[in-house]
């Protein structure tokens, strides 16, 4: 619960760590911060975070979310806050603040990569809730 602690002092990332896709991203993030002097702290949602911040769990599922000095920070802007923090991936974060491209990352995440994401994310649910069988009832 170390994001508890250092909510005020450092970042906190805050992602689905049920979802393979997202914690390989995020894994990815930590390595690249680990040792860091200011670090990054990751707490997924099985740790229970959402709550601190005023989300429910699926609120925390549907989208990445980064706290950075307080505020709660969601999608393309969390990306861009997290991407500041690590040096090989700060031309990202000025990449999308450019307006256009800022737009076009925001649509794509929110409309797109967002959705497709959390539907995944059910679907995994769904399946482990009823033991593994298939969930195509037509």
């Amino acid at each position: 619960m170390d994001y508890l602690l250092s909510m005020t002092e450092k970042m906190t990332v805050l992602y689905n760590d049920t979802c393979p896709i997202c914690s390989r991203e995020v894994n990815g993030y930590r390595r690249m911060t680990a040792g860091r002097a200011e670090g990054v702290v990751y707490a997924g949602l099985s740790e229970g975070a959402y709550a601190c911040h005023g989300l429910t769990e699926e609120q925390a599922a549907r989208r990445f979310y980064v706290v950075k000095e307080g505020a709660l920070l969601s999608g393309v802007p969390a990306f861009a806050a997290l991407w500041q923090e690590v040096p090989r991936l700060r031309w990202m974060s000025w990449l999308v603040s450019l307006w256009g491209l800022r737009w076009l990352a925001a649509q794509i995440y929110d409309r797109l990569l967002a959705p497709v994401l959390f539907a995944m994310h059910k679907r995994r649910q769904r399946r482990a809730d009823t033991g593994g069988a298939t969930d195509r009832i037509r």
